[in-house]
């Protein structure tokens, strides 16, 4: 049995007559008949009664006629929706973030954009650190990611810069750096503070694992100011990074959008003397290529959110 023998009988169970079936269809009517009989004894009992005004679908028929329509519905309804799917507008797609980066307001951006150009595509979240999220995109796990600055170079893996910005310290509320007249603010109302300033202090950094790049930035960074700083702990997430600021366990640095964490808890400041590379980037991890459709359209969506930004005059270009 095939599909087109199916349409051949709803038409000719619509028209009630063969030959105007048959003219409805683009045939001649013997063959139609023909064809109608074949699916008859392929079933085993007829569909139609045939007189000389046309043609009566039989009881059977006539319970058959429904089958057909709901199987024909269905594989139309099966197109449209393989349709939809191969152009992006339906399906679902797994994006990875950071917990820093997903505290640039870029992220938001993104995701409100994607999900009202294209309401029926589910989006499966997953948070973890850059390695993780980087392996997962490597494996097919996740479609995206969204990390700081890119960890390894797996084979296949395309990291697309999209904005870089600074970082800023983080010292518990109190702390003696903060004291004095004004001392340390900054034309923008920030502290500033210098590097050599803290060699006497406990940090509190990301694993390396999770951070490399930004994690060996800051390292250098301190010893080009005349110190190896002393690593109270090492954390999975930036934001446990800011909590345990807080607890008065050591300082940190952390990305400026994550300024506002533990706001009445810390303070956040202007790093002096940090030179070029100490800076956050944040960066849209893919796949070279099986991007699916959906994914895609998230991609250019970001290219997108990115070209109308405002955010204070960062690199809007993705590279």
């Amino acid at each position: 049995m095939e599909l087109r023998h199916l349409r051949y009988f709803l038409v000719v169970a619509e028209e009630g007559h063969f030959t105007r079936a048959a003219e409805r269809l683009g045939m001649q009517q013997p063959p139609l008949s023909q064809q109608i009989r074949a699916l008859e004894e392929e079933l085993g009992f007829s569909l139609f009664r045939r007189h000389p005004k046309g043609a009566e679908l039989t009881a059977a028929g006539a319970a058959y006629l429904a089958e057909a329509r709901a199987i024909l519905d269905n594989v139309n309804q099966a197109g449209v929706r393989a349709r939809r799917v191969a152009n992006g507008s339906a399906g679902a797609i797994a994006v990875g973030f950071t917990s820093s980066a997903a505290a640039h307001s870029l992220i938001p951006k993104i995701v409100r954009a994607y999900r009202a150009a294209w309401p029926d595509v589910s989006i499966e979240f997953k948070e973890g650190n850059a390695a993780e999220l980087t392996d997962a995109v490597a494996e097919g796990k996740l479609h995206l990611g969204f990390v700081r600055r890119p960890v390894g170079d797996p084979s296949g893996i395309v990291y697309r810069r999209l904005v870089e910005e600074e970082m800023l310290l983080v010292l518990p509320a109190g702390h003696p750096l903060l004291q004095g007249q004004g001392r340390g603010k900054t034309a923008g109302s920030l502290p500033l503070i210098s590097l050599a300033e803290l060699r006497n202090e406990q940090f509190i950094l990301v694993r390396r694992r999770g951070a490399t790049g930004m994690y060996a930035n800051l390292i250098e960074a301190c010893e080009r100011a005349g110190f190896t700083p002393q690593v109270a702990a090492e954390v999975d997430r930036m934001l446990t990074n800011i909590g345990l600021v807080a607890a008065g366990v050591g300082i940190s640095a952390v990305p400026a959008s994550m300024q506002g964490f533990h706001a009445d808890s810390v303070a956040y400041c202007r790093i002096r003397d940090g030179g070029p590379g100490l800076s956050a980037p944040l960066t849209l991890v893919t796949r070279e290529q099986a991007l699916v459709p959906a994914a895609r359209n998230f991609v250019e969506m970001v290219g997108k959110v990115l070209e109308g930004s405002q955010n204070d005059g960062a690199p809007r270009t993705m590279s």
